[in-house]
């Protein structure tokens, strides 16, 4: 990595004996020149008039006309709330993989660790479509689980697929379920970096099983959760398309229309391209102001940042 005060000169001179790592970087470069960098010229719709016929350099400049007009629609407020609603109440949600990982850190024998670790990880594998119809199944008020448990108890069961002031609950939840052991891996792995010595230590000098937790693992975790904190909250507008969009229904659309689920209806299904690029630009743009402020906040209260 360069340092703040190298010259161009030494720069090149590193990468001349270095060649053979760059030539293995080559390829990702390339990659992510085409697939992440050359996209972008299509946010231009998003200040144009487009048409398919007229292409992107052919279309009438708009100007900020469809920013506008995406501020003072009615679905501006809605969708903005409901995106922050499921949003910061996921972020909620964001210290659960780490507690798992110190509880499987502290589980012994081994063998039942794999198992423990094999039965978490394996709903990240689910697909989306199947995961939400195994929802759709399970809570059934009529002859779903939660409807049968409700049943025992001569009770009539609430429909949570379709209620409005419940949706974010199961959507935070079930992803909870779906992701919470593979999204633990990377704080396991974290820990398995401790340097054993730092236990023995701790042991001899009279430390529980709790205070190796406080005093070590929890440190050695901070690191890496502060860095995928950031990374988070860089995309708190970003809320997921798929599965929101397979959990709408009539009866709960007040609280379930976010701002991707907004551009895809008004993109891809009305065909307004620019409107929808303008939402989409906007959310983006919003997204990374708040991974710059919060990367910031990071790097002065503490050592951790992206940058």
């Amino acid at each position: 990595m360069r340092s703040a005060g190298a010259s161009p000169g030494r720069t090149f001179g590193s990468i001349k004996r270095n060649w053979g790592l760059y030539l293995l970087l080559l390829p990702a470069v390339v990659l992510t020149i085409l697939f992440a960098y050359t996209p972008m010229y299509g946010i231009l719709i998003a200040f144009k008039d487009y048409s398919p016929a007229l292409g992107i350099t052919g279309s009438p400049w708009a100007g900020f006309k469809y920013f506008e007009k995406f501020f003072n629609s009615y679905q501006f407020s809605n969708t903005i709330k409901n995106t922050l609603i499921i949003s910061l109440y996921s972020m909620i949600t964001f210290p659960i993989p780490i507690m798992l990982a110190l509880m499987v850190n502290q589980m012994r024998p081994n063998r039942f660790r794999r198992f423990f670790q094999t039965v978490s990880y394996m709903p990240h594998f689910i697909s989306t479509v199947v995961m939400v119809g195994l929802m759709m199944i399970l809570l059934s008020p009529s002859t779903g689980l939660v409807g049968n448990l409700y049943g025992l108890f001569g009770k009539e069961a609430p429909d949570l697929m379709g209620s409005a002031g419940l949706f974010s609950s199961v959507y935070v939840w079930s992803d909870v379920w779906q992701h919470v052991g593979w999204d633990s891996i990377i704080f396991i792995a974290a820990l398995s970096a401790v340097d054993p010595s730092l236990y023995e230590a701790a042991t001899v000098d009279g430390a529980s099983r709790w205070h190796k937790i406080r005093y070590i693992d929890i440190p050695m975790l901070m690191p890496t959760a502060v860095t995928l904190l950031i990374l988070r909250v860089g995309g708190l507008l970003g809320v997921g398309f798929e599965k929101v969009y397979l959990m709408q229904n009539d009866l709960n659309a007040t609280s379930s229309e976010i701002l991707s689920t907004y551009v895809y209806k008004i993109g891809l299904l009305s065909s307004q391209y620019s409107f929808s690029s303008a939402v989409n630009l906007f959310n983006t743009v919003i997204n990374f102001i708040l991974l710059i402020i919060v990367n910031q906040i990071s790097k002065k209260m503490s050592e951790n940042s992206l940058w």
